[in-house]
């Protein structure tokens, strides 16, 4: 071999021992006439070597060097360096290969530096100690997520890259086929018509840490191409899909931290929404929306009287950070998401309210807002007045942007949001229902009844998984019953033909004895992010894409060929004008 050890592997239990490392130069610094320290860098860690001040290496040269450990002498210890109590001396140095001056530091300066000239040298990015403690934490995660679903009797199937274009979801890629010129593949949004078929196949206990493609706009949590643990199981109901999946998560956290965090609670959409303001929550931290629409049900404020909900919350402490100009800044943003307006006040050092809306408000009005919201003096109190989501929904940002801590900090809360709604708002066009997942959710048994009565009542059996505010994943149990599914259907405005023409290919099996099942699927990006405190999911894939889309390292994506584009039956159109 041509090591024996790590760098970071040294210690004083090595002392005397001779070794051989190899790795690259992190750091060259004179020592004396004849001598020069060598700080070589591998994905374990840094040690310092003692070669000839003659050897000509510079920063990122390849080293192999052999030589004694030895314990540094008094005074010269490294603390802030796990190998900083020994150093290796007698050193030969063989020079593995030269290099050339990185455009970049290869340290944590590298932060600091334009995102678009790290991918464009992705290669040397990836050799800084954060990228590869990212990446390996990505492998602890996806071992731990293998080996949990194994030993809870999951099989492993890898579903086809290759698949039938479907009008549902995001947008997807489109492959051209050779052999069929005008024909056209799609690569997989997720896996879940073929892991529902698998089930119909009697698998009964199906995972995949799956490749998923989308063609959709790039952001912090989003990719065009991502990994997610897929699952799906039959005969069973929500309790036991949410049993398997919470062991898998919990086995990957505790992999990565060593600790195993407490069983996730439970939390239904409705309560989400009415107390956090999102589907989302993150748990780090209190300022809870609280309900004051009766407080002003007599109220003579204009703006209250006419709105069908009123929420507040309440930012401790917050008052002196946000002057006039921050908090009309704060007002036009919670219009740009579309509310009417916002309602702030502060708390004076004397218990009394400071707003310009405290004199609509009358003293009864303000002594029982001040109670609902347990205001002290040097609060902020910010009220949203609105129909009911959108006063939920534009608090719940306020309450993120004031409240919310980083990723890196706080500990892990996981969330499972349960019984979101069947159905999501009505089609301007159509006046029917608008499924609020896909249209092969199972409706909560308890509400079936209102199915065709009062359908925006009807919850659905479906759930969502969250970690500190961010939506790891959703599933549901899917409708097994043709006629349960045909009622579906009919509410939504599906008509037979249709049904045929778009999931005939996925739902004829359904006639040959379909099992009850039901599945899950999570990020593993977005699991691995969080776990190393990131705040953005390019930070622990080894290539990604930036916002644009357009890979500056490779400068995909990019033209192909006349003869290819004409073997496979396709013209490009010269741009659009304006």
């Amino acid at each position: 071999m041509m090591r024996t050890h790590l760098c970071g592997e040294l210690s004083k239990s090595e002392i005397g021992q001779t070794v051989t490392v190899c790795g690259w130069v992190n750091r060259r610094r004179e020592h004396g006439e004849h001598l020069a320290f060598v700080d070589l860098r591998d994905h374990s860690g840094i040690v310092q070597c003692v070669v000839d001040n003659t050897v000509d290496v510079r920063s990122e040269y390849v080293l192999r060097i052999t030589g004694t450990v030895t314990e540094r002498p008094e005074g010269t210890v490294n603390e802030e360096l796990a190998t900083g109590q020994i150093e290796i001396t007698d050193a030969s140095v063989e020079i593995l290969n030269a290099a050339e001056p990185p455009p970049f530091p290869l340290d944590e300066r590298a932060d600091d530096v334009d995102e678009m000239v790290r991918l464009r040298h992705r290669y040397l990015d990836l050799r800084r100690a954060r990228m590869q403690r990212n990446l390996r934490i990505r492998s602890q995660v996806n071992a731990a997520v293998r080996t949990a679903m194994v030993n809870q009797g999951f099989v492993e199937v890898e579903t086809p890259m290759l698949m039938p274009a479907t009008p549902e979801g995001a947008r997807e890629f489109v492959v051209p086929s050779r052999q069929r010129p005008g024909s056209f593949y799609a690569l997989p949004q997720s896996p879940q018509l073929y892991k529902q078929l698998l089930m119909v196949g009697g698998l009964d206990r199906y995972f995949q840490i799956a490749r998923c493609l989308r063609d959709e706009d790039l952001r912090a949590d989003r990719q065009y191409e991502f990994m997610q643990l897929d699952l799906e199981m039959s005969f069973v109901e929500v309790d036991d899909v949410l049993a398997a999946t919470e062991v898998s998560v919990l086995d990957a956290v505790e992999a990565v931290t060593g600790v195993r965090p407490d069983p996730i609670p439970r939390m239904s959409w409705l309560d989400a929404m009415n107390t956090y303001g999102t589907d989302k929550p993150d748990l780090r931290f209190g300022m809870e929306l609280v309900e004051l629409t009766d407080v002003f049900g007599a109220t003579e404020f204009k703006a209250f009287a006419t709105a069908q909900a009123i929420k507040g919350v309440r930012a401790p402490g917050a008052a002196a950070d946000w002057g006039r100009n921050k908090l009309d800044g704060l007002t036009d943003t919670v219009k740009s998401i579309g509310a009417k307006g916002m309602v702030w006040i502060k708390v004076a050092d004397d218990g009394t309210l400071e707003s310009p809306v405290a004199k609509f408000m009358s003293e009864g009005e303000q002594a029982e807002l001040s109670k609902r919201l347990e205001a002290e003096p040097g609060d902020l109190l910010l009220m949203i007045a609105d129909d009911w989501h959108t006063t939920c929904e534009v608090l719940g940002e306020l309450r993120n942007r004031l409240g919310r801590p980083p990723v890196s900090e706080g500990p892990f809360k996981f969330l499972w949001v349960v019984d979101f709604p069947l159905f999501v708002g009505v089609d301007a066009a159509t006046g029917l229902p608008k499924a609020g997942h896909h249209p092969f959710c199972h409706p909560h048994p308890d509400d079936i009844d209102k199915l065709e009565s009062d359908p925006m009542a009807v919850r659905a059996w479906a759930y969502d998984l969250v970690l500190n505010g961010w939506e790891l994943g959703s599933g549901s149990i899917r409708i097994h019953d043709p006629e349960l599914q045909q009622r579906v259907f009919k509410l939504l405005g599906i008509s037979d033909e249709e049904i045929e023409a778009r999931f005939g290919f996925f739902l004829n099996p359904f006639k040959y004895g379909a099992p009850p099942h039901g599945g899950f699927a999570y990020g593993m990006e977005r699991l691995a992010a969080i776990l190393s405190g990131e705040e953005n999911i390019r930070e622990i894939i080894a290539f990604p894409k930036p916002q644009s889309g357009l890979d500056p390292m490779t400068g995909a994506p990019g033209e192909v060929s006349e003869d290819q584009l004409s073997e496979l039956g396709i013209k490009v159109l010269p741009p659009a004008l304006d």
